[in-house]
């Protein structure tokens, strides 16, 4: 399979959404889903708990090194989460529509 998942969170839903549109006009996915989230983490040594949004773009490894590079600027997070997934089995038809969306002509 061609394809993968980058998974990202912020603390807002007008952030996520702005990541998520960014991402696809500038085709480094082909698709972008947000949904709310609790998560607990440690930082800077205490144990936090936040509303947060993620954001998980549907792209193609060709594409990971400037989605990744493209949202290192455009997060508001010191240390943003970016997570990338290979997709290891996917409807043909769904893969082949990722790879189309995110290749510029």
């Amino acid at each position: 399979m061609n394809a993968l998942t980058v998974l990202t969170t912020t603390d807002d839903e007008t952030r996520a959404r702005d990541l998520a549109t960014g991402a696809v006009e500038a085709r480094l996915a082909a698709c972008a889903q947000i949904a709310g989230v609790t998560s607990v983490y440690r930082w800077q040594g205490n144990t936090e708990t936040a509303q947060e949004w993620q954001v998980l773009f549907k792209t193609t490894p060709e594409n990971y090194e400037a989605l990744e590079s493209w949202l290192l600027e455009a997060h508001t997070y010191d240390t943003p989460e970016i997570i990338a997934t290979p997709v290891v089995r996917g409807s043909r038809a769904y893969i082949d529509w990722i790879t189309r969306e995110t290749t510029t002509q």
